[in-house]
């Protein structure tokens, strides 16, 4: 680590800052002459670029004389590339007009290889959430939008990325989640905790699936979710948003456990400014919930602050803090099946409380046109305490850095390569005084042939110690091709390795909660996989967009919770040996000039514990998801269906010891969503009103073993932008 730091410091001191530089500059517009927003400006080869104003103007500034290739994209739009434009004796303006598209397969993903691709670029599957999906359907908490994603299973707050994951009940994670970059684990847990993320704040998220360890190391194994937040306006932005809602009667009046009002709401206040070089964005958001469950309330605050301050036009630092302040209740699972919205009597009146808080800063400086560092920093601390009869408390402060490095070695190479590492500091009555600390140093080279192939080359060395605990290491690296077949067909393959160190909370958890007594293992082992996928996309013209693969993945000593027939407690422990097989089929299809949009998914899973020849819990064989959207004058209409059949395993040892009484009640999940909105103008400000109908058809089904999911639920919400 020391040798890296004096080499990036080496390379900044040592650079020639002489000669004379100039500017490409100019503006972008539609086929009409409208200015386009936020359209990304790269000069290939080079780490230059920026992305136009709210005037849809651009400018790139100290450039050298010399011929250049300009990438120029937007969502929505067609992709131009101006070859052979010649800076000499003076700057560059031009005037570049984009042509809209219907199906959006030229859109921008960073979270793959740690820098900008095109996503039909990519050896592996991705998937994008925008913002606008989320407003539609009034996401609230970022875990509802996943359950939406192909490929993605939510288990209540634990997601599975192709049945990477079951259920540990907070412990652990197979799937890193990040925030422009930041990784959002706990240090204690090692779980994502979703309500800390500041919807409104998001402008993408994006889900690469597989094995991601190669560059992200122990917590990817499964594959990566990295939240874009929104960028600092280039003027005064302010925004609102009220909603409220309740939920319906449950299907069955036994189960009707309250005669009141079951109502929810929410508020959010949203600022975004520039003084000078400096940007700032703000937002804070209150969330109440009275539950569909009796003791399944909350109460959240989650407070969000960023700064971005440019030195020059070649470095800027970014800095945030985000911050979460919640209570709720604790339902972990039902009293039975005739009374499936409320706990056991032991369990009447438990809460949670926690506070959780990320800081964080990006330090990014382009030391040449060929060369550019990010250094990232963040500190997370977690800290809950429940009111229980074992009353669990929990206090860590996870410290984190990296510095990455990507050197443009030629017009067809891309060299990605970092260092980072974390210290960890627990103290809890469950899991102990623990420490855990660990680095990770990572390349990966891509390269682009004079045909239309791409090759995509990495490897990543990972050491973690845990406590006490002898240190493991493990070496990840990875493969992947990219070949375009013509204008419309891709071709990709992957080759991955992954890793994943356990955590605190699977090696160490000492504790009982509702009636569960759960034993430390301190003895678990690292577990490791390889996955390997070949998938293809066909974009049949620009309103028909089709997209295939098959995948599989082998695990070794996978981790899984069990419960020890020598005595009935529930630990975590090894599977010796799993596999999980499947394959997906995409398709999004564009009507009525771009006014109606059609989503179609299918993925298939065949997921094997190959030690006890039994299907790994909680994954589903089939998932489907489909989701319709028409937008007419002011108005937008939509749908969300998804269906996923009967899990074949839960925890049905829970069952057998006598803890979760009608454990074995379960069904196919059928749920359908609707929507409406409608834009409008009020007090002369833009506004838009939103109606959304979840679980419309009162379907009763549960995700977790004794634990019904939320029924039929109603929600209003007004939202201003001036």
């Amino acid at each position: 680590m020391k040798k890296f730091f004096i080499t990036v410091f080496f390379v900044i001191l040592t650079l020639p800052a002489f000669g004379q530089t100039y500017s490409i500059g100019g503006m972008v517009t539609d086929t009409s002459g409208n200015p386009l927003p936020g359209v990304n400006v790269l000069i290939k080869g080079t780490a230059y670029g920026v992305a136009t104003n709210s005037n849809g103007k651009f400018v790139i500034r100290n450039l050298r004389p010399g011929s250049f290739t300009i990438d120029v994209s937007s969502i929505g739009y067609e992709s131009k590339t101006l070859y052979n434009q010649i800076i000499s004796g003076r700057s560059l303006t031009l005037n570049i007009e984009l042509k809209q598209i219907a199906i959006e397969s030229q859109q921008v993903v960073i979270t793959a290889s740690k820098y900008a691709q095109r996503i039909s670029d990519l050896p592996v599957s991705a998937e994008i959430i925008k913002s606008g999906q989320l407003e539609r359907r009034n996401i609230t908490d970022l875990e509802d939008a996943m359950r939406y994603v192909p490929g993605v299973n939510m288990i209540d707050d634990q997601i599975s990325i192709r049945g990477s994951s079951g259920y540990s009940r907070g412990a652990g994670t197979r799937v890193l989640l990040e925030i422009d970059g930041i990784p959002y684990y706990t240090g204690d847990t090692g779980e994502i905790i979703w309500e800390i993320i500041p919807v409104p704040e998001i402008e993408r998220v994006e889900v690469i699936k597989g094995a991601a360890s190669s560059l992200y190391g122990s917590s990817a194994i499964g594959g990566v979710v990295n939240v874009i937040t929104k960028g600092i306006s280039k003027k005064p932005s302010t925004y609102v948003k009220a909603d409220i809602g309740a939920y319906d009667k449950p299907a069955y009046s036994i189960w009707n456990w309250s005669n009141e009002l079951r109502t929810f709401s929410g508020i959010t206040a949203a600022h975004s400014d520039r003084i000078g070089s400096f940007g700032y964005a703000v937002s804070l958001t209150r969330l109440s919930d009275m539950g569909y469950r009796q003791s399944g309330f909350y109460t959240r605050y989650i407070g969000y602050v960023k700064g971005i301050y440019n030195f020059s036009s070649s470095n800027s630092l970014t800095f945030f803090a985000n911050g979460l302040n919640q209570v709720h209740g604790n339902f972990l699972y039902w009293k039975d099946s005739r009374n499936a919205l409320v706990p056991p009597d032991a369990d009447q009146g438990q809460r949670v409380n926690s506070n959780r808080y990320m800081l964080g800063s990006i330090y990014k400086d382009v030391l040449s046109d060929k060369l550019f560092i990010n250094v990232r920093a963040s500190y997370y601390r977690s800290d809950w305490w429940d009111q229980t009869a074992s009353f669990d408390t929990s206090i860590s402060n996870l410290f984190r850095l990296e510095v990455q490095a990507n050197a443009n070695l030629s017009d067809r190479s891309v060299l990605v390569s970092g260092i980072e590492a974390t210290t960890d500091k627990v103290n809890s009555n469950i899991f102990g005084i623990k420490t855990s600390f660990g680095y990770g140093i990572y390349s990966q080279l891509d390269y682009k042939f004079n045909f239309p192939l791409s090759v995509s080359t990495g490897v990543r060395y990972d050491y973690s110690k845990l406590s006490n605990q002898i240190g493991v290491s493990a070496l990840s690296p990875k493969a992947g091709l990219n070949y375009r077949l013509s204008g419309k067909l891709v071709l990709r393959s992957s080759f991955g390795t992954g890793f994943r160190a356990p955590t605190l909370s699977e090696a160490y958890t000492s504790t009982s909660a509702s009636g569960i007594t759960i034993k430390p293992n301190p003895n678990l082992k690292p577990e490791t996989n390889w996955t390997v996928e070949a998938g293809a996309n066909y974009q049949v013209n620009n309103n028909i967009d089709l997209d295939a693969a098959v995948f599989q993945n082998e695990y070794y000593d996978f981790i899984e919770p069990g419960v020890d027939p020598k005595d009935g407690l529930v630990y975590f422990d090894n599977v010796t040996r799993a596999r999980i097989q499947g394959f997906e089929l995409n398709s999004n299809y564009s009507f009525l000039n771009n006014k109606l949009r059609l989503s179609l998914s299918y993925t298939y899973l065949w997921a094997r514990d190959l030690q006890q020849n039994t299907p790994l819990k909680y994954r589903p064989r089939n998932m489907a998801y489909a989701s319709v959207d028409y937008s007419f004058s002011n108005f937008n209409l939509g749908a969300d269906y998804r269906y996923s059949s009967k899990v074949e395993e839960m925890d049905f040892e829970l069952v057998s010891l006598g803890l979760v009484k009608d454990g074995r009640k379960r069904v196919e999940i059928k749920v359908l969503d609707l929507r409406a909105g409608y834009k409008l103008n009020i007090l002369d400000l833009p506004a838009r009103i939103l109606f959304n109908v979840y679980n419309a058809l009162n379907y009763n089904y549960v995700e977790l073993i004794g634990n019904l999911a939320p029924i039929r639920n109603y929600s209003l919400s007004l939202e201003f932008l001036f």
